[in-house]
């Protein structure tokens, strides 16, 4: 066991602060700390991360990928994540870093793992590979898949280099207003609640023309809203057996249906489970604008973002709660 400095002695509660409280960012990095399986993620990684050799040794595999998915929960940038770790004791744990014998990895440094992770495909690498690690801890894709897709705006000012904006973005009319931006597409699971596909567009794609893609095949039924409304050649494509449970239109020359209507809201109970999805990744981890150029890169933050709040979206279940 590697010896303590006085600094991380410092840090740890059993040390100089006895009074010290465990705040909420402490507890929830404890649950993460014993939810993520760290090894097996590792393992997507791992052929592509740099050797040692005979120049300087490279970080940490899992020490990298600790400080990666800091910056997706607290949606933090390079430089940000970086003065984070010095100023955060909790953070410091949780990675692993002691400030007495070892400085915090730079911004630079940060920016080259995602970068990695980004050139292979390691976000979707990630996001499966989550989805079969909670499969192998009994949590099962069923029958149901709820579909739907959200706008992850993006900075339209062309005050840059450029003098453009992101050619990869696209604007879209939702109501009244206008966005501009990307789609991120997803499947969810209708009693699990957790994300089993996902896709990434720019935000002028209309919601039905991924649906084949975010279906596994074995659906009995599909609950989407009315953007999803009278696609069952799309939807029997993928999913021959499913029944279409999208909501229908409820008015009619000026006139409402209220049985469709009473019909709508009855499948809505159900589809809300998808807008807990999207209130961890966008609310809660602030994912709610783009922070780089171009749909690839944002789409391994995507991925990335959806496998951590499978992981989040099932910490009662993956703790043993009970709940009452």
């Amino acid at each position: 066991m590697k010896q303590q400095t006085l600094a991380m002695a410092a840090d740890t509660q059993s040390g100089f602060e006895q009074h010290r409280k465990p705040t909420r960012r402490d507890e929830f990095l404890k649950t993460m700390e014993a939810l993520v399986p760290w090894s097996a993620l590792c393992q997507e990684i791992a052929p592509f991360y740099p050797k040692a050799g005979n120049g300087r040794p490279p970080i940490g595999l899992e020490r990298m990928l600790r400080i990666h998915f800091i910056q997706h929960w607290f949606n933090l940038a390079d430089l940000a994540c970086e003065e984070a770790l010095y100023d955060s004791a909790s953070l410091r744990r949780f990675v692993g870093i002691d400030l007495g014998a070892e400085p915090v990895p730079d911004a630079t440094t940060m920016l080259k793992f995602r970068r990695l992770l980004n050139d292979h495909k390691l976000g979707e690498a990630l996001f499966a590979r989550v989805g079969k690690e909670l499969q192998a801890r009994g949590i099962q894709v069923n029958t149901g898949t709820i579909v739907d897709a959200t706008i992850i705006g993006a900075p339209s000012s062309t005050k840059n280099a450029d003098k453009a904006r992101d050619p990869e973005m696209h604007q879209t009319r939702k109501g009244q207003q206008w966005y501009f931006g990307m789609k991120l597409h997803i499947g969810v699971d209708s009693q699990t609640g957790l994300t089993h596909s996902a896709v990434v567009t720019a935000a002028n794609v209309h919601d039905k023309h991924p649906l084949p893609s975010l279906l596994h095949g074995k659906e009995q039924r599909v609950y989407g809203d009315s953007a999803y409304a009278s696609q069952k050649q799309l939807l029997h494509s993928k999913a021959p057996q499913a029944q279409d449970f999208s909501n229908q239109r409820t008015r009619y020359n000026g006139l409402v249906d209220e049985v469709q209507r009473a019909r709508n809201r009855n499948k809505s109970r159900i589809r809300a489970r998808v807008e807990h999805v999207f209130g961890v990744v966008k609310r809660l981890w602030g994912f709610t604008k783009t922070r780089y150029r171009g749909l690839r890169k944002n789409a391994t933050r995507a991925f990335t973002a959806l496998a951590l709040a499978n992981i989040y979206l099932s910490r009662g279940y993956l703790l043993g709660q009970v709940r009452p």
